[in-house]
């Protein structure tokens, strides 16, 4: 178990490298959004390739942040059912996603999107807008992302095994700082059954 823990922790090590370098990909897609907003206004100059670059970056940014969020534990849940769970049943319901759901589907969405990246590599694939960019970098990014996320799966994986089995303290290597919003609902449904009980 102390192995496959280090080999999580080296996975998490690679998620929060990729996850802090990808952030300069939102500057840069901020950057050149406004740069060719006031080209184009100031002095009526376009470029499908801004346009297109701009829609590289934010695919990258979601396709290879998708492990970093994962390793957060920033993911979507549904918190008012999991936070009245314990740990024990959340990281049970965690493992059984991730085998049931996500690990098959990033092996299935590799498997799909690695040929589309191939021809498009192999033909040097353009863009049908005039000016556009050249197609297979993006393309790459899909393959790459489910490859990530599923990394990410088993560095997941390791840590909810490790915690049922009292090798762990905790399921998460950070837990979810929740949202003003969620502790407002959360305040709100605590009210709402005082209130029910109250009325009992």
């Amino acid at each position: 178990m102390q192995f496959l823990l280090g080999l999580s922790k080296a996975i998490d090590r690679f998620s929060d490298m990729l996850g802090h370098t990808i952030r300069w990909l939102v500057l840069a897609a901020v950057l050149i959004s406004a740069g060719n907003a006031i080209m184009r206004k100031a002095f009526n100059i376009g470029s499908n390739a801004y346009l297109e670059i701009q829609w590289y970056l934010f695919a990258g940014v979601f396709m290879l942040g998708v492990g970093y969020v994962f390793m957060k534990n920033a993911h979507v849940r549904i918190d008012f059912i999991s936070s009245k769970l314990s740990k024990r049943t959340n990281a049970i319901i965690d493992i059984l996603g991730i085998l049931i759901f996500i690990a098959p589907l990033s092996v299935i969405m590799i498997e799909l999107s690695w040929p589309l990246f191939q021809r498009a590599w192999e033909s040097g694939e353009m863009s049908q807008n005039a000016g556009g960019l050249i197609r297979w970098p993006v393309l790459l990014l899909i393959p790459a992302g489910f490859a990530i996320l599923l990394l990410q799966c088993t560095s997941e994986l390791i840590k909810r095994i490790a915690f049922l089995t009292g090798h762990r303290a905790e399921p998460f290597s950070v837990e979810h700082e929740k949202s003003d919003e969620e502790l407002l609902a959360e305040e709100l449904a605590v009210a709402a059954e005082r209130k029910a009980r109250g009325a009992n």
